[in-house]
């Protein structure tokens, strides 16, 4: 701002200086006052050129810290909300802020040093004027913030169709990535064509949104041109007069000249700003309440001391008791109860109390990191970031990733690949079928090794045999740690050395899957889909 100051007010004084050039030099024909002013104007053109590069150095870095920042912030809040994030907030929503809302921030940030300087050189060419013709003086102080408020009417209209273009935008984002996300499903069954006209109907209304704020924004931008435009001819014409009848000198005509040309710069600063502040401050709306969110669960004010390793994990409302390095199942005979356990034991649930514990101490009385540290869950929703295959599957930098790829079952997806583990997984994993997904997913969990790991339905779209492969696999790869398992596989649960049957989110029965077959018939029935059980 400060250099933006000096910039403009270089400006400014400039037609100053030249009509002193031409009254003092040109006029009274005297060689050294022109030489003296002329040399004044080269040390202000310098001055000039000096601070305008240094504003728009800094103009530019400012955007960019702007821009940048407000990725950051979205970042870090994303990561602090974690699981919670798309339960809050739409993705199109979090993508919005990192395409087009940051471009508008960093434009206020950007056209803020121009309008400090467009204040202060407005106010010093009125002291000038008023200093050599109190009319003239007068009809710039009153004229410019007339000619402001007369652009006024338009300001708040503009806003409010930003906003709306701007949330139309962010529902045509989350619409188009529902599509991609399931396009493998929508050909599938056909559906292709549906969400295709529902994307059409989306974007021609958005279309439609984003040409009522062009109208507008053309209105404000002819005007930016036009009413400084008249208010030049204005000045011009009331100099010209003076001129005439000998009040003012040829110098202080063409100063005139030069302030009324130059007052256009400041008076289209003071549009601009008002047009990007409108956007910047729309944009901004939606960056803070993205960062005023709050997680389902916060960090304990006092966290209490992790408890020792291999402790007992139990879920009080469930009945849910994991013993220390047994690999245990879960099964329910309605299988988001037993994924709402799965999320509560991992403490990712959206609303979570102080009835699951470890070693006797409620989860949210630890501090997160603790519980990351040692407690996993993987669900059927996670997800393949895209990057190296090898980086993938071990996000931790510390695992043994052929060893967790032969668990899971997923050599042949690494044999069929030109790079093996140097292979690039796209966005998403999206060039992997959703069973070999399934399987990498499941090869990052093992070699992530953590003290508990929580699997939720970890072998639902993989064939018998690959299934068969894993429960043999698995229950010898978590030897001696503790592994939970959600399922009513009978391959998995013939495996597993212990099983807990769930009935309407409570644990109603406990023993080995031999035990359960034989003496339960409930659990029988929702394993087995035994005909006559249900009889």
């Amino acid at each position: 701002m400060a250099f933006g100051i000096v910039w403009m007010s270089c400006q400014a004084v400039m037609p100053a200086v030249l009509g002193r050039a031409i009254d003092r030099g040109v006029a009274d024909k005297d060689q050294q006052q022109l030489l003296f002013w002329a040399g004044v104007m080269l040390l202000i053109g310098l001055l000039q050129a000096v601070t305008g590069i240094m504003r728009h150095r800094f103009a530019v870095t400012n955007w960019l810290t702007a821009s940048y920042r407000i990725v950051q912030l979205t970042t870090r809040q994303s990561v602090r909300l974690g699981g919670s994030l798309p339960r809050k907030v739409s993705t199109g929503e979090v993508i919005a802020i990192g395409t087009t809302d940051l471009s508008h921030i960093g434009n206020v940030m950007d056209v803020t040093a121009r309008f400090a300087g467009a204040i202060v050189s407005f106010l010093l060419v009125s002291a000038i004027l008023l200093s050599t013709s109190v009319q003239l003086g007068l009809v710039v102080l009153i004229g410019v913030p007339l000619l402001l408020l007369l652009m006024g009417p338009l300001l708040k209209p503009l806003q409010s169709r930003s906003a709306t273009e701007r949330q139309m935008r962010s529902d045509l984002s989350n619409t188009g990535t529902d599509i991609v996300s399931g396009l493998r499903v929508l050909r599938g069954i056909g559906g292709e064509g549906v969400f295709l006209d529902r994307y059409r109907r989306e974007s021609q209304a958005t279309r439609t949104a984003a040409v009522n704020v062009a109208k507008l924004q053309s209105v404000l931008d002819a005007l930016q041109v036009f009413l400084p435009g008249v208010f030049v001819v204005l000045v011009v014409w009331l100099g010209a007069r003076s001129a005439v009848t000998g009040d003012i000198s040829a110098g202080e005509l063409v100063a005139f000249y030069g302030y009324s040309a130059f007052l256009m710069l400041p008076l289209r600063t003071a549009t601009e700003f008002a047009n990007k502040l409108i956007r910047g401050r729309v944009a901004a709306s939606r960056v803070c309440r993205v960062l005023a969110l709050e997680p389902d669960v916060v960090e304990p004010t006092s966290p209490a001391s992790p408890p020792a390793p291999a402790s007992e994990l139990y879920d009080a409302r469930s009945g849910l008791r994991v013993r220390p390095g047994l690999l245990t199942a879960v099964v329910s005979d309605q299988p988001d109860d037993s994924a709402l356990l799965a999320d509560r034991l991992g403490l990712c649930a959206a609303e979570q109390d102080d009835e699951v514990s470890l070693g006797g101490i409620p989860l949210t009385s630890l501090r997160h990191a603790d519980i990351r540290e040692r407690i996993m869950v993987s669900d059927t929703g996670a997800a393949l970031f895209a990057g190296r295959l090898a980086d993938r599957i071990d996000e931790r930098g510390n695992g043994d990733v052929e060893k967790a790829l032969f668990t899971a079952s997923a050599e042949d997806i690494l044999e069929g690949l030109p790079d093996g583990l140097d292979s690039v997984v796209t966005e998403k994993g999206r060039s992997f079928s959703g069973g070999q997904r399934q399987r990498l997913v499941l090869a990052r969990a093992l070699a992530a090794d953590p003290e508990i790991l929580v699997l939720v339905e970890p072998t639902s779209a993989v064939d018998a045999h690959t299934e068969a492969r894993v429960a043999a696999r698995l229950r010898a790869h978590r030897d001696g740690r503790t592994t939970v398992v959600t399922t009513v596989s009978p391959l998995l649960l013939d495996a597993v050395d212990e099983v807990a049957f769930m009935v309407d989110g409570r644990v109603v029965a406990v023993g080995t899957h031999a035990e359960l077959l034989a003496d339960v018939t409930a659990y029988r029935r929702v394993v087995v889909r035994d005909v006559e059980a249900v009889l």
